[in-house]
């Protein structure tokens, strides 16, 4: 049995990350699910989310639009890779088709 320090010290807060973090996003292994959140305002907002490796990946709406448009040109592609910029309502993602 683990003491509360030990607790603690282990305990990871749960997060989602961005799906730009990852090196390569392989488009045909990795669903797609939908949860919800809450903004600063208190506000619930929805947004999509793909699981890999036990990880969750924020998808949003602007990289699904770039990834269908990326399949439209080169319907074989397998993997992506998402590139961000800027920050907040600034942020923009960049949508390369790797092979």
């Amino acid at each position: 049995m683990a003491t509360l320090r030990e607790t603690a010290t282990a305990y990871e807060a749960p997060q989602t990350l961005n799906i730009a973090d990852l090196e390569k996003v392989p488009i045909d292994d990795l669903n797609v699910s939908e949860a919800e959140g809450i903004n600063a305002d208190g506000e619930v907002f929805k947004y999509k989310f793909v699981t890999l490796d036990g990880k969750d990946y924020r998808v949003p709406n602007s990289v699904i639009e770039e990834i269908q448009t990326i399949i439209k040109l080169k319907p074989t592609v397998k993997n992506v890779k998402v590139k961000k910029s800027g920050s907040g309502l600034g942020t923009r993602y960049k949508v390369e088709a790797l092979d």
